[in-house]
């Protein structure tokens, strides 16, 4: 399932039009990046957690030409599935 088929079920489902459901979407997207951003979880009740999970820095190899390289520490989003979401599963 890619967006256009998540807005296209949203928008049945809630029989509202396509744009209406793509607006929430885009809207519910941007409110968790902002809240990660600050260093918020969100928490979606029966759902899960998005929350930002820290990568240290590391050194790799290139592929290409075997050259050591140096990977920088990041900030990356994690989510941790809600247990009602993973019974609804099985």
């Amino acid at each position: 399932m890619n967006k256009s088929d998540l807005i296209e079920q949203i928008a049945q489902a809630a029989e509202i039009s396509k744009s209406a459901a793509e607006r929430a979407v885009d809207a519910m997207v941007g409110a968790i990046k902002t809240s990660l951003r600050k260093g918020d979880n969100v928490t979606l009740v029966g759902f899960g957690t998005f929350y930002v999970g820290k990568r240290a820095a590391r050194d790799a190899r290139n592929p290409r030409t075997g050259a050591e390289i140096r990977i920088k520490a990041a900030h990356v989003p994690k989510f941790r599935a809600g247990k009602a979401f993973k019974d609804g599963l099985n």
